[in-house]
């Protein structure tokens, strides 16, 4: 098993861990952030395989949600922190064009998801690989959302997220 495989199945145990109630949202999202961090202290440049895509996916989500929970508790520093936040997260979303496109569009479902924030709601869709156990994509990209339409893979209207205890759990 590669160190990518490793970190995969190493996620797949925080999840376990998450929805069986051993561990909070955030304890979820430090542990990720370790798991990743450990692996690689920066993302793959040349992303010649999905597996490469997920893990940048991965990588910027997780930055991007530690720069969320940071800029919580730093007023001063709040808008640099943001700006980086947005960053991770404008990252993440060409990771998942990326991941896309290596896939050819095939074997993916998407849809937007219903959330109870106001903000999100109509925005946030999710991204299903069906080929990958449990890997699941989010976003809020207009491209991705045009691009997934055009593909044929996007269906209209909201459903439950498949990982909504996570999506609709703050931290």
């Amino acid at each position: 098993m590669n160190a990518l495989q490793k970190y995969f199945v190493y996620r797949q145990s925080l999840i376990n861990q998450y929805v069986k109630g051993d561990m909070t949202k955030e304890e979820y999202l430090d542990s990720n952030l370790d798991a990743v961090l450990s692996l690689r202290d920066k993302p793959f440049r040349y992303v010649d395989s999905v597996e490469k895509g997920l893990f940048n996916y991965q990588y910027y989500n997780a930055m991007a949600k530690a720069c969320k929970m940071e800029a919580k508790y730093s007023d001063e520093q709040r808008l640099l922190i943001e700006d980086k936040m947005n960053y991770y997260y404008s990252s993440k979303d060409n990771a998942t064009m990326k991941i896309l496109k290596l896939l050819d569009y095939k074997n993916i479902e998407a849809y937007f998801i219903k959330v109870r924030s106001k903000f999100l709601r109509g925005r946030l869709f999710e991204i299903i690989l069906k080929d990958y156990e449990n890997m699941i994509l989010h976003s809020q990209n207009e491209a991705i959302l045009n691009r997934l339409r055009e593909e044929g893979v996007f269906s209209e209207g909201s459903k439950k997220s498949l990982i909504d205890y996570y999506i609709n759990s703050k931290y």
